[in-house]
């Protein structure tokens, strides 16, 4: 039985970097994982193929291929943002929500490719995300309120102020943790077989052990990224609500 450390060094067909980039800004250094930057990267690529191709050539007679794709995913995210807001306010993120559903599903299932990964079982990945969450809901909440956003810090009472702040502060740490989670244990259960397997099931990347998680993972992806959507718009929806 090999250990984590011999599998994960037996997929690394195309041999990405194992230290971390540093870059040094004035007294700080910051470390990048590689292999997350280079996936990230691919991932931005394969969303703007699609949405490239999903836009070109546009026919609402007969639309066919990515288009149908495209706005099968539109118009069911527009129906969950409907459902959950006002129209008119909520057709200022049904972009960025859809950009979400979008990217988080290319990231979650390009992982199922063997010799990649996904961006999101990186921590980073989805902390990034999450705090773009983090920060339109003020942002939604200062356009739709003004500074009388704030007030829900003190409902029903004001001895609720720290309980209302930790709760704000814990969305994007749930976020954060939920989706990097379920995706990282994805991963690291491919490489346990692995391991457990021993022979010749790590050959190109191993293909065999993703074959045999394939359609538990194409679910869990799906579904992870549907959690992250939703739960942006059920958070976009609260700070302009009238009852928040």
């Amino acid at each position: 039985m090999l250990s984590l450390e011999e599998v994960e060094h037996q997929l690394n067909f195309w041999g990405f970097p194992h230290d971390p980039w540093l870059v040094t800004v004035g007294n700080t250094q910051l470390a990048f994982n590689p292999k997350t930057l280079i996936m990230t990267w691919i991932t931005m690529v394969l969303v703007a193929v699609f949405f490239i191709a999903a836009t070109r050539n546009m026919s609402m007679r007969r639309p066919k291929g990515a288009q149908n794709v495209l706005e099968m995913i539109f118009e069911f995210i527009k129906g969950l943002v409907d459902q959950n807001m006002d129209p008119k306010k909520g057709a200022s993120i049904l972009y960025l929500v859809v950009t979400y559903m979008v990217f988080i599903l290319f990231s979650n299932l390009i992982g199922l490719v063997p010799t990649l990964g996904s961006p999101t079982a990186d921590y980073n990945t989805t902390l990034g995300l999450a705090l773009c969450t983090f920060v339109m809901i003020y942002v939604m909440g200062l356009r739709y309120k003004g500074l009388g956003y704030f007030k829900h810090y003190l409902k029903p009472f004001f001895f609720f102020l720290p309980i209302n702040i930790i709760e704000d502060l814990a969305k994007p740490v749930t976020l954060t943790f939920r989706l990097y989670g379920n995706i990282y244990a994805g991963e690291v259960l491919i490489a346990v077989l692995l391991g457990l397997l021993g022979g010749w099931t790590h050959v190109f990347g191993g293909f065999l052990a993703s074959l045999a998680w394939l359609a538990f993972s194409i679910f869990v992806g799906c579904i992870q990224a549907f959690i992250f959507t939703m739960l942006s718009i059920a958070y976009f929806s609260q700070a302009v609500s009238e009852g928040h």
